[in-house]
């Protein structure tokens, strides 16, 4: 890969825990001290508005400091609507918290699990799920959210999760990614609630949007969504065809591939990888490219198919 198809991650992002950090004109975002190899350096939660009301979207992880800092940060104003990108505990448990001091109802797509294609139940693995969140209002693709001088767009983005929404604020032409797109990293897709095709589906909604930055819920904004997605989709292609290189030489399992091609990885996110090439041999498997043999899943031994 050349370097304009390689994404850009950066990691030089400089954390003010607590603090209300006024981003634009329309936006203001407040970090969660809750840093962690999946978080990067934390949630962070977003104010959206300069009016007399505003949203808050992805409150955070259930902590009260948090919590106290997001009132802080809104001094006031009368929050309208708390937004859930999608239902990880690092993003939506402090919904709950925040509705009880403000009194603003939720919205988001559904419950843990909404949206997810069938056939994909399977083992239930997802420890950071947050199974509790029941949102006040459904939200799906399309649906416009307004307030005192903003609009949000709403985007549904499923592949992280089946849940999975983006806020776009027309104002700004800006585009809040929760975590479908990070400037840091790669997300995770794990399924059987992350899905590797609709992932790539949902990186090209992004693309078509055209949108002038992007807004992760985690790190850094990214200033060249256009270069960066592409880069992204070509990046998993290339993993996809990884894949399938080694299969060439025979059947492999997961932990094979994984100890393979995630050698210069933090072997802290070996698990997470592990549930990523997952992703890619169910999508390579959907497209009759490979067998596991079996059900589809982390103990499989998978083949390529000769056609």
């Amino acid at each position: 890969m050349s370097k304009s198809e390689t994404p850009e991650f950066k990691q030089d992002f400089t954390t003010n825990y607590g603090v209300a950090e006024v981003l634009s004109p329309l936006i203001t975002r407040v970090l969660c001290q809750n840093p962690s190899p999946y978080t990067y350096t934390g949630t962070g939660t977003y104010i959206v508005g300069a009016g007399n009301n505003v949203a808050v979207i992805d409150p955070g992880p259930p902590m009260e400091a948090h919590g106290e800092a997001l009132l802080r940060a809104i001094d006031g104003k009368t929050v309208s609507h708390i937004l859930v990108t999608h239902t990880h505990m690092d993003h939506s448990p402090l919904s709950t918290w925040l509705q009880e001091k403000t009194g603003a109802p939720t919205y988001a797509f559904g419950a843990h699990g909404a949206g997810r294609k069938a056939g994909l139940d399977g083992e239930d693995v997802e420890a950071g799920a947050d199974k509790s969140f029941e949102p006040d209002h459904l939200l799906k693709d399309g649906d416009v959210i307004s307030g005192d001088g903003w609009t949000l767009a709403v985007l549904h983005t499923p592949g992280h999760t089946a849940n999975h929404v983006c806020f776009h604020l027309k104002e700004e032409n800006t585009l809040f990614v929760g975590d479908h797109i990070m400037g840091w990293a790669t997300t995770v897709i794990s399924p059987p609630d992350g899905d590797m095709t609709q992932y790539l589906q949902s990186l090209r909604k992004v693309v078509e949007l055209a949108p002038d930055k992007l807004v992760p819920t985690h790190g850094p904004w990214v200033d060249n969504p256009n270069r960066f997605v592409r880069a992204i989709i070509t990046h998993r292609r290339m993993r996809e065809n990884q894949i399938v290189r080694r299969l060439e030489k025979g059947p492999l399992t997961i932990d094979m591939m994984v100890a393979d091609m995630y050698k210069d990885v933090d072997p802290r996110l070996h698990p997470a990888a592990a549930r990523s090439v997952l992703a890619h041999l169910i999508a390579l498997a959907d497209s009759g490219q490979v067998d596991p043999g079996g059900a589809p899943n982390l103990g499989a031994t998978w083949t390529l198919v000769q056609n």
